[in-house]
């Protein structure tokens, strides 16, 4: 294991570590010991419950006996009938798009989506609720089950899918020609990506860091073994006196926060008269193995604070901390009260966990033999490869990240899809082997910061420290940091916090300007005197507005930013500018 304290010293120690990595490469990383004592905990338990059996046995009849009277009923009129003779048919879950086209309400392909929907609610029943199944081990079951139950849907087969069979009857299979061009696209981009086909170019390759994106005007203050500190030119004569200090995920490149000029939440702050800073992140390579937590936040935050109030001083900064980044933010913070550095204006956090237990479908993945098994194929390669990171945030999204895409592209022929959050997302990054497992042990799987005994400098910090106004933006349909577990934050702080609960996902959701369709989000303040409100009487007196939260997070800031005043300079003689932003970090692969 690559942890100072846990790295092997023996030869025995070392030989255990190369088999892991040996099982980590044969198994896509995944434990096959952690699935095999789930299924083991679920089927013995299952089988010990006669009561859970009988249960399931009439789920089972009652089911196929609906779904033979919708059948008849639909089969008769030819199209989903408008009153079942029986009890209603299971519809699609609300986020479920696979079925909402007119094609899927026509015999007999609507027979067999409500065959595969009553599967995968018998299934459902199945793997919950059996008595004596460790919680861990049920959601794991239950989350395998799905996503291999999803393999077989109906939508995925090119037999059963009626978009897919009209499409090649009009085409005369010419959409499974496209298909097979773009199949063949996506293998060589990842085996051979020096020998990409140049007729299709991938989604990332039509939009470019410094071009399209990542193209705020500005200048790198700031360069050491971990970051480039980016300060953001102003666009105004005047601003607010307190700069912004953006602390990104390391997971992906800073550039989420400054897309395309209409998706830039940094573009959006300097047009309305901010000094912006951000963090880029250096994409880490084996040499870096052994940088730690500890590094990133001395190297990272402490690092990038310090240029900060010199290039703008006798002024407090507003910090913002993206998913990891606002972690890690909260970690500084913490810190930062505990040793009276009071160098702080306000925290933001955005889709960011500080208590972790509850972490959402991510711990799945999380337990003492996953760990070993990413630890021992760390230990070989020094970093966790940006594939394998992309890789399970497919799995958590399965349906909308992998096969309704491969759908689309594969069976449909259709061209991949083209924006700027795509090509973001298709420039992944790796991750240090000590901070990795650092950040997983310590906050993952033991919860060391909520439980105050996360150490900075040596000393264990308290969340409970933190008295600065606060404000905080979960999305309602995060995957990675689910905005029940990211309001929890409200158990731990001891500052007004005004919370904001907003229409999209991990990402969707937080790059979210003005003027976008159907967006929408909920937005209220709780007082430091205030009573703890749980979750749902939150959403109870929360006001919902519609449209994008950026203005009331930039009114929020503005409000406690002070007075107008000139810009200040683009670095200063301590940190001189050093090239033009978007830097080169950024572009590192």
């Amino acid at each position: 294991m690559p942890t100072h304290e846990t790295m092997p010293t023996t030869a025995t120690q070392q030989l255990d570590q190369q088999v892991h990595a040996t099982l980590a490469k044969m198994n896509s990383s995944l434990s096959v010991a952690s699935a095999l004592l789930a299924a083991t905990d679920w089927a013995l338990h299952l089988a010990a419950s006669p009561g859970k059996c009988l249960e399931l046995a009439q789920l089972a009849q009652r089911q196929a006996a609906e779904l033979a009277g919708y059948a008849v009923a639909a089969a008769a009129a030819g199209t989903t009938p408008a009153t079942p003779t029986t009890a209603a048919a299971p519809a699609p879950l609300v986020q479920d798009r696979r079925y909402a086209a007119e094609h899927w309400q026509h015999w007999p392909y609507n027979v067999w989506q409500q065959a595969f929907l009553q599967g995968e609610q018998w299934w459902q029943a199945a793997t919950q609720g059996v008595w004596g199944v460790a919680r861990h081990h049920e959601e794991q079951v239950a989350f395998a089950t799905r996503n291999s139950l999803d393999m077989f849907a109906p939508a995925n087969l090119w037999w059963a899918n009626p978009e897919v069979l009209r499409a090649t009857l009009d085409q005369g299979g010419a959409n499974l020609l496209r298909g097979a061009s773009n199949a063949l696209r996506d293998w060589q981009q990842q085996w051979l990506p020096q020998q990409r086909l140049p007729q299709q170019p991938a989604a990332a390759d039509d939009l470019q860091v410094g071009r399209e994106l990542a193209r705020t005007p500005g200048k790198v203050v700031l360069r050491n073994e971990l970051i480039e500190l980016l300060q953001y030119a102003p666009a105004a004569g005047q601003v607010h006196a307190a700069p912004v200090l953006l602390v990104p995920a390391w997971i992906m490149k800073y550039y989420i926060l400054d897309l395309s000029a209409h998706d830039s939440l940094v573009n959006y702050l300097v047009q309305r008269g901010h000094t912006v800073f951000c963090i880029s992140w250096r994409n880490p390579g084996p040499q870096q193995r052994m940088l730690g937590m500890d590094d990133y936040l001395q190297q990272g935050w402490y690092a990038a604070l310090d240029a900060v109030s010199s290039i703008v001083p006798q002024q407090r900064v507003h910090a913002a901390g993206y998913c990891l980044g606002g972690t890690l933010l909260s970690i500084a913070a913490a810190a930062m009260a505990r040793d009276g550095d009071d160098r702080l204006a306000s925290l933001t956090l955005f889709a960011a966990q500080v208590d972790f237990s509850e972490p959402g479908e991510l711990g799945l993945f999380i337990d003492e033999s996953q760990l070993a098994v990413l630890e021992a194929q760390m230990a070989e390669r020094g970093v966790l490869p940006a594939e394998q990171m992309a890789g399970a945030f497919q799995l958590l999204r399965a349906n909308d990240l992998l096969w309704s895409r491969m759908t689309r592209q594969y069976l449909l022929g259709e061209a991949p899809r083209r924006n700027d959050l795509m090509a973001w997302n298709a420039d992944a990054t790796r991750m240090p082997a000590e901070m990795h497992t650092q950040y997983l042990r310590r906050l993952f799987l033991n919860n060391d910061l909520a439980d105050g005994r996360y150490p900075v400098r040596g000393t264990p910090v308290a969340l409970s420290d933190i008295g600065l106004p606060a404000f905080m933006v979960a999305t309602e349909t995060d995957h990675v940091a689910p905005w029940r577990s990211v309001y929890k934050f409200h158990q731990h702080s001891r500052g007004d916090i005004t919370f904001v609960l907003c229409s999209g996902g991990h990402n969707t959701g937080i790059v979210s300007p003005p003027g976008l369709p159907h967006r929408q989000y909920r937005i209220h303040t709780h007082a430091a005197s205030d009573h703890y409100l749980p979750p749902e009487q939150w959403q109870a007196v929360a006001h919902q507005h519609e449209d994008s939260w950026w203005p009331a997070w930039q009114a929020w800031l503005a409000e406690r930013s002070g007075p107008q005043v000139a810009p200040p300079p683009l670095g200063n003689a301590s940190h001189p500018p050093l090239a033009d932003a978007p830097g080169q970090y950024v572009m590192e692969k």
